[in-house]
């Protein structure tokens, strides 16, 4: 029996996915599912680059802005809520295009890894993130999460606390590390046939695209939107964690000035990018896409292959 066939639209952040996606959706009678980890998330629309209802060009789109930014979102739960409404999409005679750079939720997707019903100690969790509040913290942590799982490891920067955090908790609840326990749910039933697309870019080009997305959000209002959410919540979100957010608020902290909060979004960005492209290129059944082509021909490209 033929699998029914989902497209997947994948590269780094600013490459122009958003637009491809929506472009290939309006060509082929399609919805978009969003695979991007913080696009997830209410009240975080600036900084997360949200598509907004323009760029949506009535193109409907799920998975975006329904988890509350204190709540827990995990890989596993995307994979449920994806295949959801993969069902739901094929089940209206419509073509699901799976449009994001989170390596992971697309891999959980592609590559059909099962992740057990694992029970996180919450008590581990606040312990983990009040250790990585001070740089020494942080990089006793990391070194730690080094030691147990080297290879997962090798995907996540110094300074990312949140995915650093999962990586012990994994393991303190599991006895076992993520890469572990993704190997050995790996080669599960894929239920689609998916055709995976990345768009590349020249490297200086992407590297312009992101200064110039980030000096826009700053226009647009970054800090007063993560003003906002702090004063909303009683304590710290986890989803403050994510890039651009932490940033701001040392900001308001007092840790940066503007010029320096502004410079090192701009530089955590670019290298979150080229780990993203690091990611996608150990697919190497992934066809790539110029992200300097005309949109039309990247369309023609899919189409031909598909």
């Amino acid at each position: 029996m033929t699998k029914p066939k989902v497209i997947v639209i994948a590269g780094p952040t600013a490459s122009g996915k958003t637009a491809l996606g929506v472009a290939l959706a309006k060509r082929i009678n399609g919805e978009v599912i969003s695979a991007d980890s913080m696009q997830i998330y209410k009240e975080m629309t600036i900084g997360t680059a949200k598509p907004t209802f323009s760029e949506m060009d009535g193109i409907e789109h799920h998975l975006i802005d329904f988890v509350q930014p204190s709540e827990r979102y995990s890989v596993a739960n995307f994979k449920h809520d994806a295949e959801n409404k993969i069902v739901e999409i094929l089940n209206k005679n419509k073509v699901p295009i799976i449009v994001g750079g989170t390596g992971l939720y697309i891999d959980s997707l592609i590559y059909g890894i099962e992740y057990p019903d694992v029970k996180y100690d919450e008590t581990y969790r606040t312990e983990l993130m009040k250790i990585a509040q001070t740089e020494e913290g942080l990089k006793e942590l990391y070194d730690k999460a080094i030691e147990i799982d080297y290879d997962a490891m090798q995907k996540i920067s110094c300074n990312d606390k949140k995915r650093i955090a999962r990586i012990l908790e994994i393991y303190k609840a599991t006895g076992k590390t993520k890469t572990q326990l993704e190997k050995e749910s790996r080669g599960a039933d894929v239920r689609y046939d998916y055709k995976v697309f990345a768009i590349n870019m020249e490297r200086e080009k992407l590297y312009e695209r992101i200064n110039l997305r980030v000096d826009l959000m700053i226009k647009n209002g970054l800090i007063d939107e993560v003003k906002k959410i702090l004063e909303k919540y009683s304590e710290f979100p986890t989803a403050m964690q994510g890039l651009g957010y932490k940033e701001v608020v040392k900001f308001l902290n007092g840790e940066y000035s503007k010029e320096e909060m502004i410079a090192v979004i701009k530089q955590e960005t670019r290298r979150y990018a080229k780990r993203q492209l690091t990611w996608f290129r150990k697919n190497k059944s992934i066809i790539w896409l110029d992200g300097l082509n005309d949109l039309q021909d990247n369309i023609e490209i899919i189409l031909e292959e598909i």
